[in-house]
């Protein structure tokens, strides 16, 4: 066991768990606070935009924090987040909670990324964020499932109390598991922008954010198609979720070792994957088992991208690994934003649920275009540069 990466992976848990659990609560939170679903689909935005305003924030204030402190620092920050948001008396009081919350995000994963790749041998980087980022599918397996059950029973405030706990032991872990002393990043925060401003980390920062759009446009009103389309109930929409949580799990495994193999072309294929599936899904999702199928599949392939985008990212950004590596988050959540409000624009305007899916399929394919283009861009160096 690899106790520092077991309690990054813990911390990942507890953070992912608060990101994802609002999708299955939505209708609730709606219900309670007395607002529409595309307003609440916006607490998914407004967390997902906390992430991206708060990544070169949060890169500037720990530029120059031991890496073991402002990891334990930051999940202060999610626990208070997290506080506020099982406290929240009304709509603006709750999105506000979730914008504290999430400005600890993308730090976290940034340079929780950075970390878990110097802990393992160069051969294993991919794998190694994999499995940090196993908290993150671990908390769509157990997190969110048991989180939307828990909070269908208790009231959606009681999930957000529980969180908190697990935001308490997650920095009690990371104080006590990670190394006393981490080699930190040496050099100016201002060369670590302008160094990120080449033509392949932005296309890296691209192709994560293309990635969450298509995922997001669909995953954060799952919970009306499932019920209103599909026919679960309430209580069968916490196991579809467990399901596409354990598409997630492995896909994310499976995911990071491909990359330590062949990683553009296996971004590649991810993202025709990607593609193919959720095409099938505006079909799937009028039928009750066809529908199992495609979560587990769509899971597992949108999982699939997260370690090889994060690994991609630091290898074309190799003079700002914490800066990259944290914007990256930043824009993997930008995608969250975009993708949510992408979705609410859908519903807004009169679309059917079932038109969802078509629309995270095309931006799929512009994610496949992205990479494509970026890998032909390794074969021609000086025009990379």
């Amino acid at each position: 066991m690899n106790w520092p990466l077991f309690a990054l992976a813990v911390a990942a848990f507890g953070i992912g768990t608060t990101e994802f659990v609002i999708m299955g609560l939505l209708p609730d939170v709606a219900s309670d606070l007395g607002v529409s679903a595309p307003a609440a689909g916006m607490l998914v935005s407004g967390y997902a935009l906390g992430v991206a305003a708060g990544a070169p924030i949060l890169a500037i204030l720990t530029a120059k924090w031991p890496r073991k402190q402002a990891l334990v620092g930051l999940m202060s920050l999610f626990i208070l987040g997290n506080i506020l948001c099982a406290i929240a008396p009304n709509y603006g009081f709750l999105m506000v909670a979730r914008v504290v919350t999430a400005f600890c995000h993308a730090a976290f994963f940034g340079i929780g990324s950075v970390v878990a790749a110097e802990l393992v041998a160069p051969d294993k980087r991919a794998q190694a964020v994999a499995l940090m980022f196993t908290g993150l599918t671990v908390a769509n397996i157990l997190g969110v499932p048991l989180g939307t059950a828990f909070g269908h029973a208790t009231g959606w405030r009681s999930t957000f109390g529980a969180v908190t706990v697990i935001g308490v032991v997650a920095a009690i872990m990371l104080w006590t598991m990670l190394p006393k002393k981490i080699a930190m990043q040496s050099g100016n925060i201002f060369q670590e922008f302008r160094a990120i401003m080449a033509t392949q980390v932005q296309l890296s920062l691209l192709t994560s954010t293309l990635a969450s759009i298509s995922m997001f446009s669909v995953i954060t009103y799952i919970a009306y198609i499932l019920l209103d389309v599909t026919g679960f109930t309430a209580q069968q929409e916490s196991w579809v979720l467990l399901l596409f949580g354990a598409g997630i799990t492995v896909g994310g495994l499976v995911g990071g070792k491909l990359a330590d193999w062949k990683l553009m072309p296996v971004m590649c294929a991810i993202f025709l994957c990607i593609a193919i599936v959720l095409g099938l899904f505006s079909w799937t999702s009028h039928y009750k088992w066809p529908t199992l199928v495609t979560m587990f599949a769509w899971g597992a392939f949108a999982f699939a991208v997260v370690p090889a985008a994060q690994v991609r990212v630091l290898d074309t950004a190799r003079g700002a690994p914490n800066l990259a590596s944290t914007l990256n988050q930043g824009a993997f959540n930008l995608g969250n934003a975009t993708g949510a409000w992408l979705g609410g624009v859908a519903i807004s305007i009169g679309l059917p649920l079932t038109d969802l899916p078509l629309i995270g399929s095309a931006v799929a394919l512009l994610g496949l275009a992205t990479v494509a283009l970026s890998a032909s861009l390794d074969k021609r160096p000086k025009l990379a540069a």
